[in-house]
């Protein structure tokens, strides 16, 4: 575990060989005082960070064995005494790369399995989800190793077609979410707007609109200029195709016939889909090669490695963070997200309340739970929750945030993970470059550049079916 913690350190050479070896010594050690320190997570949120923080971990490492450079960083540092191998087998490249994020996403499916059908924390596999970090990462790189004893033809097939498949479907999810933020953040907005008059509301939301209109048209003159000159086809028609779209849903969303069938539809919406695909478009055509020099940040003078280096992280930062937001997101994906719980029948069984008028503070407090209970404003279990905020405290201030039910489905939240993975391997197994010897580029291929523009595309696709859908299908999307 040290060796794997000292990988990211190799990046930057004047502190790595300082470090590397306090990382490598010390790693296990301060790996296993902070899982003793952690235990079981009572919130969510630090449960769905530690996953988000192990996927970044993972990704960086990937990227790492593209090429032999941090393996013969890391025997350099042991002054070439240890010659790294894999039982006979390459330890960077294509398969290196499959090896490893398979092995995490098979982690993430065995515990998507042994979570299902979890409902809150007071089911014992919920610290499955939420506890057991130092046998959870001593599994993970177990499987890490075993990887390595499976033959290399599994992994090809594996990367060209499963994989393949699993990162199409994640970056479709992806779009999905984004498409829904749009909507949800307009909503909110508007809402709180409405039921409070308040003028900061509204400034917000006009201004964000305004803002994220200003930046996409931005973006698009600076790619016009300098990356869409003379001979570069592909880009001009790129930003081309995402100027003309952008104006044609602006102008859709704000349509009175859309209006009718859905009056909170408009701009806000528009921009925040405008500024994501024109960011795409500016991504793709940032990181393409530059065979054609259409691409004049390849050419640009500086540390080419410490900006690959950057590039990469971001990237990983980027995957790890809207992986999380997707696994968590449950309006989007069909989740249970509502707080509309159903009632509870009086033939259920008895739940101990008095039945009486309540004679002290606890009496009175069963008796608003059983009232809200069966309003349908809380689930059924809420009137076994007899424990005080006092006793909720895991004692390093975080409280159990899913007793009454779970934040989010903890089974879908893992497969939502072993779809990251696969696009985390698909992402940097496009294209390799074989005898590179440094560090690797990320996304710098015309497959991930053409994945971004068609992405946009496909988000501009959707954002409009969910404008048009109620005018085309009222009887179904009326609501």
């Amino acid at each position: 575990m040290g060796a794997l913690l000292s990988l990211p350190l190799l990046a930057v050479p004047s502190i790595g060989t300082l470090m590397s070896f306090g990382a490598s010594c010390c790693g296990a050690a301060a790996c296993s005082a902070i899982c003793h320190q952690c235990g079981v997570f009572k919130s969510s949120m630090a449960t769905r960070i530690a996953y988000a923080f192990l996927l970044l971990v993972n990704s960086i490492i990937s990227w790492l064995m593209l090429t032999p450079w941090a393996l013969k960083k890391l025997e350099h540092l042991t002054l070439d005494y240890v010659n790294i191998s894999c039982q006979g087998k390459q330890c960077h490249g294509y398969v290196a790369v499959q090896r490893v994020n398979f092995a995490l996403g098979l982690f993430h499916f065995l515990l998507a399995v042994l979570l299902l059908g979890v409902k809150s924390s007071r089911d014992g596999r919920a610290s499955l989800q939420n506890g057991y970090w130092g046998p959870k990462v001593i599994v993970w790189l177990a499987l890490v190793v075993m990887t390595f004893f499976i033959p290399e033809t599994f992994f090809q097939v594996w990367g060209q077609y499963i994989a393949l498949i699993g990162a199409m479907l994640f970056v479709l999810l992806g779009l999905i979410l984004l498409v829904d933020l749009a909507h949800t953040w307009a909503e909110y907005c508007q809402e709180k707007f409405e039921n409070t008059d308040s003028r900061g509301w509204r400034v917000l939301l006009i201004g964000s609109t305004l803002g994220m209109f200003t930046a996409s048209f931005a973006m698009t003159i600076i790619m016009y200029i300098f990356f869409a000159q003379s001979g570069c086809a592909m880009n001009q028609t790129a930003v081309t195709i995402n100027l003309i779209v952008l104006l044609i849903i602006s102008v859709i969303s704000v349509h009175s016939t859309v209006q009718e069938y859905n009056p909170k539809a408009g701009l806000p919406q528009a921009s925040m889909v405008a500024v994501y695909c024109t960011y795409l478009t500016m991504s793709a055509v940032s990181m393409e090669p530059d065979d054609q020099h259409c691409n004049p940040l390849v050419r640009a003078s500086g540390t080419r490695t410490t900006s690959i280096i950057l590039g990469a992280i971001v990237t990983m930062l980027t995957i790890a963070y809207t992986t999380t937001r997707a696994a968590t997101q449950g309006i989007a994906l069909g989740g249970n997200s509502s707080h509309a719980y159903s009632k509870i029948d009086d033939e259920e069984g008895e739940h101990g309340l008095v039945d009486q008028q309540p004679s002290s503070r606890r009496e009175m407090r069963a008796e608003i739970l059983r009232a809200a209970v069966e309003a349908g404003s809380l689930p059924a279990n809420a009137l076994y929750d007899d424990d005080s905020d006092d006793e909720s405290d895991d004692g390093r201030g975080g409280k159990d945030d899913e007793k009454g039910g779970t934040q989010y489905n903890y089974s879908l939240f893992h497969v939502i993970f072993l779809l990251a993975t696969m696009w985390v391997a698909t992402l940097l197994t496009q294209n390799i470059d074989y005898e590179a010897t440094g560090v690797a580029a990320v996304g710098r291929t015309y497959w991930a550049s053409w994945v971004k523009i068609v992405s946009a595309w496909v988000c501009y696709g959707i954002y409009s079916w969910s404008l048009l859908a109620p005018v085309m299908l009222p009887g179904r999307f009326g609501n």
